[in-house]
């Protein structure tokens, strides 16, 4: 077994039983907003730099890869340093697929934002602050989504799904976050 894969086996095992820091969202909070719509915040910890986790959540191109849910990328567009993408989205508990075009942008201090421009959604706000955590190893990863769907379904249903779909989203960008990190350290 190579040090790459022993190093993998571990993470999972570690993954698995909760024991890294990794494992699981520090705090994961879904809720109905009074106003309408759900606001998620979540804290957590990927282990990779900071540099890698920002590489991964602004490669627009593949980020529909980030998602278990049906999602593809209909056109991107990047000028002065805002990404433009047009992104479409099954879900199981919405008939069809629903169109979301945000505007994304690296601020001065580093947060990524994407705000809403356009589609089937009321509002949009994601944001992501990154700080280095571990000496520069990983990556502590502060989360903030506000999101209202031009639909009929409840809050209380859309705040399920997203919690849902969240828990899912951050364990995909913790294994890509991992292997970017090995494929560094091993010189790649």
């Amino acid at each position: 077994m190579s040090w790459r894969a022993l190093i993998l086996t571990c993470y999972l095992v570690f993954d698995w039983f909760g024991l890294s820091h990794a494992a699981e969202p520090v705090v994961l909070d879904v809720r109905t907003e009074p106003t309408g719509g759900v606001k998620a915040t979540a804290t957590i910890f990927l282990p990779a730099p900071v540099s890698v986790v920002q590489a991964i959540l602004t490669d627009y191109m593949h980020w529909p890869e980030l998602f278990e849910l049906q999602m593809k990328l209909a056109d991107v567009t990047i000028q002065n340093g805002v990404a433009t993408t047009d992104i479409r989205i099954e879900h199981m508990l919405l008939p069809g697929e629903r169109r979301l075009v945000t505007e994304s942008r690296v601020l001065p201090n580093g947060d990524l934002v994407a705000d809403l421009k356009t589609g089937d959604f009321k509002r949009y706000h994601r944001r992501w602050t990154l700080t280095a955590a571990d000496g520069g190893a990983q990556t502590r990863a502060d989360f903030e989504l506000v999101v209202e769907i031009d639909s009929v379904l409840p809050d209380r249903l859309i705040a399920f799904a997203t919690r849902r779909d969240l828990k899912s989203h951050f364990r995909i960008l913790r294994e890509k976050a991992l292997a970017r990190a090995l494929e560094l350290q091993s010189g790649r």
